[in-house]
């Protein structure tokens, strides 16, 4: 999408992603989770940490975590939600703006990996994690699993709608690149039309898996979700990855 870059989905969504999305996965299962993975008081990285949905709840329960996004609005929200700073929130690329130091686990949760649009950069985000884990250390991939054939064409769809708003979704899919794209088009009455784009490129689960491996990590536990539930045709997919 011309004009869209890092930061866009971030400026874009931050004043009403919490508002929207307040259920997308489960946080007390993700907190578990990455608890068990990092140990007491374990180092997490969290890639597109964005309001601090996750990172936050993981900090309050004794990890120390670090919470990387390239959007300024998100890392806002994420501040006035954890005014006391137990998140170390880190403004930039979750690909060359990685923390120095040395991690127990890290974590992209819900999709963030396809935020990574060019070509080869979801390669070196494993590059990137891999060389800042422990021994033994888990990189958790938490996404979606694209549906086959890919989808190709355009959509246009009612996303919400009340009396006095209207929020359209506009979407446009290539097979070829397996990206999707679109606009949230939110019509307020008495109010400007409001944009919030947003820009992904997926990966099947076999794509993840040889990323991993060429990353020097290897593929540990698949679940179907942050619950640990079995992973048997599900729709979603959280893989762990160990170094």
């Amino acid at each position: 999408m011309r004009g869209y870059g890092k930061s866009s989905y971030g400026e874009a969504f931050a004043d009403v992603y919490d508002a929207w999305y307040p259920g997308v996965s489960d946080v007390d299962a993700t907190v578990t989770l990455m608890g068990d993975l990092a140990g007491d008081g374990g180092r997490v990285l969290e890639l597109g940490a964005g309001t601090g949905r996750l990172a936050i709840p993981m900090a309050r329960s004794g990890l120390r975590v670090v919470g990387v996004d390239a959007s300024a609005a998100m890392l806002e929200q994420l501040r006035r939600s954890d005014p006391t700073g137990l998140v170390e929130a880190v403004e930039g690329d979750m690909v060359t703006d990685l923390p120095d130091g040395t991690f127990d686990a890290a974590l992209v949760a819900y999709n963030t990996l396809f935020n990574l649009t060019a070509d080869g950069e979801q390669q070196r985000c494993f590059d990137a994690v891999a060389s800042r884990l422990r021994p033994g250390g888990a990189f958790v991939v938490e996404a979606f699993v694209p549906d086959e054939p890919f989808r190709d064409g355009d959509e246009v769809r009612v996303r919400s709608m009340t009396a006095d708003q209207v929020v359209l979704s506009v979407e446009v899919y290539d097979a070829a690149r397996q990206t999707a794209e679109g606009h949230f088009v939110e019509l307020n009455h008495g109010a400007p039309v409001t944009l919030r784009p947003w820009s992904i490129r997926y990966a099947t689960v076999p794509q993840l898996d040889a990323m991993a491996a060429a990353a020097g990590i290897s593929l540990a536990d698949r679940w179907g979700a942050v619950d640990r539930t079995p992973f048997d045709g599900a729709e979603r997919h959280v893989s762990v990855y160990r170094r």
